[in-house]
């Protein structure tokens, strides 16, 4: 049974892998804690796993919303409030980390923020009232398409980072995230919507408990010209769609990655929806923000060596597993493995539970020692056997 489920997941997974442009939020970073976003892949779980990220088990295929009268441009296509929350303080950041974002889909970023009242978990969606706390449009269009707000949470390993505003009430909140592609928005009904749902708990001192806003079937409409835009010309504006910001809202500019991963180095991972041990190894493992970057690398550091004793049946724990022998045991020089981008030199690696087992008889301890940097920036040692 185990092995049906599981190839269940990897065929659903291939699937969704073959989507090369489309994708959706699989990390959220609050506080310095990661929690995971909702995989259209938890379908195939038994239980669910419950997350704060919205469930949306009909968007398999990584698509999009165009119909600005449906309720699907809520929070996409067939959304259900998430059964848990993320707790942030007003003031302070939320990272959304993206599956791979395709660079050729450009267009804006707008973040909304909208009450619950007392339980996000059985809100009517086409109720809520939202409010833009955040939005990157145009950054450069002296050459079509331009260079867009999309472009920078690309170039940040496919994330982004928003501020909620000191000023919100605390409370309970959904917070919709949403990527407009524009690629082929010259037309009407061209425009591709990328919302997510989120359900935050935001603890504060602030006052404004958002009793007005938008509603999310009123956000936009298809002839706006935001929404209906050639990119491919020489633009010197554009009008970011949906109502004007909050007051209060912060600038749309994206730090690095590598310093927002460097300053939660010491942070704790929370592995909310890692009840099957399948898709936490697929999708939602503390690995899962690398696991999707496979084909460009930001802000990540790899650093490894290889050491092994003279005598096979020595055990790890007699030997040294920080530091390189002074004697080598052979004259070859042990080969580094090095990172695609080179960056600063990782810091001291703490020892690894199991460093210091008895390897196999007949099995060589080798002490492979990795430190990435990421998203995260958690520093992980590896202890390997390889046969002879």
């Amino acid at each position: 049974m185990s092995f049906l489920k599981s190839s269940a997941l990897l065929g659903a997974l291939t699937l969704v892998s073959k989507v090369s442009a489309h994708g959706f939020v699989q990390g959220i970073v609050a506080g310095g804690v990661w929690h995971s976003g909702y995989s259209p892949l938890f379908q195939y779980q038994h239980p669910t796993p419950v997350v704060a990220g919205w469930s949306i088990p009909e968007d398999i295929n990584n698509g999009f919303v165009s119909d600005y009268t449906s309720p699907d441009i809520i929070c996409h296509k067939g959304a259900t409030p998430g059964g848990d929350y993320i707790t942030v303080a007003a003031g302070d950041t939320v990272e959304l980390q993206w599956t791979v974002w395709q660079h050729d889909h450009h267009g804006p970023v707008l973040d909304y923020l909208a009450s619950c009242g007392d339980d996000c978990t059985t809100v009517d969606k086409t109720k809520l009232l939202f409010n833009k706390i955040d939005a990157g449009g145009l950054v450069d269009g002296s050459k079509g398409p331009g260079i867009w707000a999309s472009d920078d949470l690309v170039t940040n390993n496919s994330s982004w980072v928003v501020t909620i505003p000191s000023s919100i009430a605390p409370g309970k909140y959904v917070l919709r995230h949403e990527i407009i592609a524009l690629h082929v928005a010259e037309t009407v009904g061209g425009a591709q919507n990328y919302p997510q749902c989120i359900n935050l708990e935001i603890t504060s001192s602030g006052t404004n408990s958002l009793n007005t806003g938008t509603l999310g079937t009123d956000l936009y409409d298809a002839h706006d010209p935001g929404i209906l835009i050639n990119i491919y010309q020489t633009l010197t504006s554009y009008i970011i769609p949906g109502p004007p910001l909050f007051d209060g809202s912060s600038s749309a500019s994206q730090p690095s990655v590598l310093a927002s991963a460097t300053a939660s180095a010491t942070s704790t991972i929370s592995a909310a929806a890692s009840t099957s041990p399948v898709v936490s190894a697929a999708t939602i493992s503390p690995a899962a923000p690398f696991s999707n970057s496979t084909t460009k690398s930001h802000g990540v550091s790899i650093t490894a060596s290889l050491s092994k004793p003279a005598a096979a049946q020595t055990p790890a724990s007699e030997a040294s597993p920080q530091t390189e022998p002074t004697t080598p045991a052979s004259t070859a020089e042990p080969t580094p493995v090095e990172s695609p981008e080179p960056v600063e030199t990782a810091p001291a690696i703490p020892s690894a539970p199991g460093a210091g087992e008895i390897p196999p008889t007949g099995v060589s301890p080798v002490s492979f020692s990795s430190t990435v940097t990421g998203r995260i920036g958690k520093p992980t040692r590896f202890v390997c056997y390889i046969e002879e």
